[in-house]
């Protein structure tokens, strides 16, 4: 099984670096991703959500869904799995971006991107705007060669759960 799941990873990943590639979204991709960066995005929103009477609630739902997300993916998952990045076992692809340093599984900026969306989505009407970032942030995760396909399936799943569970608790 883990075979399969490898041969597909990289056949998605090298299409991706072949086909799709271009300076326009070398330029813009990075720059999504940043965002992502340690939940960067989710935060502010969380922030300015819990500014307004209206969404306070909201937002310190979202900043515990961002906690779990990185308490779970980050310290528990990503250590447990230590699972390479795809920089670190193929250096012939050009990085657009700084090597990361912790491991690859589960992608922690789909897994913030997915819990906070979701939690939006439910509790708010900014769900809509929510949602396609957050694919845009899994994606350039993809683009960047920093994460293989099931580390963003994984953050996926990871962040569905972790918003049901904090949704149906809170």
């Amino acid at each position: 099984m883990y075979n399969y799941i490898r041969y597909f990873d990289e056949k998605i990943l090298y299409y991706i670096q072949k086909k799709l590639r271009c300076k326009a979204l070398n330029f813009i991709f990075p720059k999504i991703s940043a965002i992502g960066n340690g939940g960067f995005i989710w935060i502010a929103v969380a922030v300015i959500l819990m500014l307004n009477k209206a969404y306070r609630k909201t937002g310190l739902i979202v900043v515990f869904g961002l906690m779990a997300g990185v308490i779970f993916g980050n310290l528990l998952l990503k250590p447990l799995a230590a699972r390479p990045r795809p920089c670190w076992n193929d250096k012939s692809i050009e990085l657009l971006i700084p090597v990361p340093h912790d491991y690859s599984f589960p992608s922690g900026h789909t897994i913030s991107s997915v819990t906070a969306s979701i939690i939006l989505s439910v509790s708010s009407k900014f769900g809509y705007i929510s949602i396609p970032v957050a694919v845009l942030i899994s994606f350039s995760r993809l683009y960047l060669y920093v994460h293989y396909p099931s580390d963003i399936i994984a953050g996926v799943i990871t962040g569905i759960l972790i918003s049901l569970c904090i949704l149906y608790f809170i």
